[in-house]
């Protein structure tokens, strides 16, 4: 494990990256987004010291799902091979109680927004969009997410 600081702007790994590590912010700031630079950019999170991030790649081997940004000059990130994962948690358990929340936050924040969608959809079949402004952009915004996620899966 090893610590690198990181200046503003500085992308730590893409979306579509092939992953061999997470990462643990010491001091500074991270945005997480899907599409980065994209006609459908959308920022998931922002992070800060004490957060890990990029742990789905150690956990599952699976591509980044994301693109890590950083968002502070002088922030410090200390990286955490797959070899040192379970060893890192041993030394730290707190942090894990902490990875485990975010995880949580995660699903719990996917779990509203297709909620939302599908309640979005049903309003839209029951009472007509096109007299309703607020459905309208409501429509509009899971259209946007379904249009970017169409394109990472069809990729």
């Amino acid at each position: 494990m090893f610590v690198k600081t990181f200046s503003c702007g500085d992308i730590i790994f893409r979306q579509g990256d092939a992953g061999d590590c997470m990462f643990d912010i010491q001091s500074g700031s991270v945005d997480i987004y899907v599409d980065f630079g994209g006609a459908y950019e959308k920022k998931l999170a922002s992070l800060s010291a004490g957060d890990l991030f990029g742990e789905m790649s150690v956990i599952d081997y699976s591509p980044r799902s994301a693109t890590a940004v950083v968002s502070a000059d002088g922030t410090e990130i200390s990286t955490i091979s797959k070899d040192e994962f379970v060893a890192f948690f041993m030394k730290e358990p707190v942090k894990i109680l902490n990875l485990l929340q975010q995880m949580c936050d995660r699903v719990t924040k996917t779990t509203q927004d297709y909620l939302e969608a599908c309640r979005t959809l049903y309003e839209s079949q029951e009472t007509g969009a096109k007299e309703d402004a607020d459905l309208q952009a409501r429509i509009r915004k899971f259209s946007d997410l379904h249009k970017d996620f169409d394109s990472r899966v069809n990729a």
